[in-house]
């Protein structure tokens, strides 16, 4: 059998920079300025509703599939859930004076579908338009650019239970109702949407592995997930959300896109396969594992391509805290010219990138905030994506740190730490800069 290509850097198109020093003291930015990159290039923070907003029972938000699999016995590490978060919901003016004291030009969050249809179809919730139009007008008066994602992961459970969500064709007529609500309200002021977030990791983790919401598997004769089928439903989920994506593409560029003079794309979660050695079958190994890891949900003609970076490797590269993100900053320049050659030179934002510390008990908050590792690593990515642009002529537009707080990360839950910012859970969730933060506004304010 062929050896696979090993993984040198999970990609996908993800967040921003930083630079290590000696000591706590943060000072320039290493080389780097707004300069390093073209006229116009958008740096942000990035974030989710479901693990930022908290609020799940206020003015009227539904039950999403990510509540009830937070709150089954053994499905999240520290065995938390996102109920309160980090409360965004209610403290989202404190957190976008967070965002202009940096410099950030824009912020990327997502949607809680079950804010605005609480059981996915139906009535709309006022309260749940009204709280996205204070925030983004928030955002606005801020001169951050909202970039808003209308997916990330939160399927009202109402569809779940009534027609197995994502596994049904229904679903796609459902998304672009809600989408469409979503452009009518708030597209006069959101010039940048992205569809989905990762649909490739929904499609795997949480029908193939299981070990995502809604937790459907056939891994161990169902002991672990009460139903699924690991060989079929992860294909039939991945193709529903490219046929969503696709009627929500229409529906935006023929009755939206030139009265609001906005942008639409998808955001995939990309890794950079390299051949284990230069051998035929290992170069075309990588090949066939790059073809299907992004190839199979690519679609040729959406307007800009988002994404989110990370890093994987069984290279002799260090790690973060996450046991599957590894640090391989120049598998950003190799991804980018990938997708260059590829796909014909698209307009890329990297919508999500960055990496996390643990979160210890032992660990003070003076401590905590001396984040010299995430400053390299922010660095180095931006210097590799910097060139990609500047030398190898890549179109890239925009850079999102993930994330702007530390939040509920998922089946971690609040075991890991990506934040610019220290959130303090054991002190009314008190936010404090790390030193990133102070390098960020050093290098957004130069020139």
């Amino acid at each position: 059998m062929a050896t696979m290509g090993r993984i040198k850097s999970v990609i996908s198109l993800l967040f921003l920079l930083g630079v290590a020093l000696q000591g706590c003291i943060v000072q320039g930015g290493g080389g780097l300025t707004r300069g390093s990159f073209p006229e116009g290039f958008v740096f942000g923070t990035a974030s989710s509703a479901y693990q930022h907003e908290g609020a799940v029972k206020a003015d009227g938000r539904g039950q999403t599939i990510w509540d009830k699999f937070a709150h089954t016995f053994g499905k999240i590490i520290d065995f938390s859930n996102a109920d309160v978060a980090v409360d965004q919901y209610h403290r989202y003016e404190e957190d976008v004076q967070l965002m202009a004291d940096m410099g950030m030009d824009a912020y990327r969050f997502s949607i809680a579908w079950s804010r605005i249809l609480p059981n996915g179809t139906g009535q709309v919730n006022q309260a749940g338009i009204d709280h996205y139009n204070k925030f983004i007008d928030a955002l606005l008066a801020k001169g951050i650019q909202p970039y808003v994602t209308l997916y990330h992961w939160d399927l009202p459970q109402a569809l779940e239970d009534s027609y197995t969500g994502w596994l049904n064709k229904q679903i796609v007529n459902d998304y672009a109702v809600y989408a469409e609500i979503c452009f009518k309200a708030f597209g006069d002021r959101v010039k940048h949407w992205i569809t989905f977030n990762e649909p490739h990791t929904v499609a795997v983790q949480g029908y193939d592995s299981g070990l995502q919401a809604p937790g459907r598997c056939s891994v161990l004769l169902h002991l672990y997930c009460r139903s699924g089928n690991s060989g079929t439903e992860p294909y039939i989920v991945a193709h529903n959300m490219i046929l969503a994506h696709a009627t929500v593409s229409d529906i935006y560029r023929k009755k939206y896109k030139a009265a609001q003079n906005g942008q639409l794309g998808i955001a995939f979660d990309v890794m950079w396969f390299e051949p284990m050695t230069n051998t035929t079958i290992d170069i075309e190994a990588a090949k066939r594992a790059q073809e299907f890891q992004l190839g199979c949900l690519q679609e040729r003609k959406t307007d800009w391509r988002p994404g989110k970076f990370g890093t994987s490797a069984t290279l002799l590269h260090y790690t973060a805290n996450s046991i599957w993100l590894y640090i391989v900053p120049s598998g950003m320049r190799s991804l980018m010219n990938y997708v260059k050659q590829r796909y014909n030179s698209p307009p890329v934002y990297i919508t999500e990138n960055g990496m996390d510390d643990g979160n210890s008990p032992f660990t003070s908050i003076k401590d905590a905030l001396k984040d010299s590792k995430r400053i390299q690593y922010h660095n180095d990515y931006l210097t590799d994506l910097a060139a990609s642009i500047k030398e190898d002529g890549c179109d890239v537009r925009g850079y999102f740190a993930w994330s702007l707080l530390d939040n509920w990360e998922w089946t971690a839950g609040y075991t890991s730490r990506f934040g610019l910012y220290f959130v303090d859970y054991k002190d009314n969730l008190k936010r404090y800069p790390k030193n990133s933060v102070q390098w960020f506004k050093n290098l957004l304010s130069s020139s």
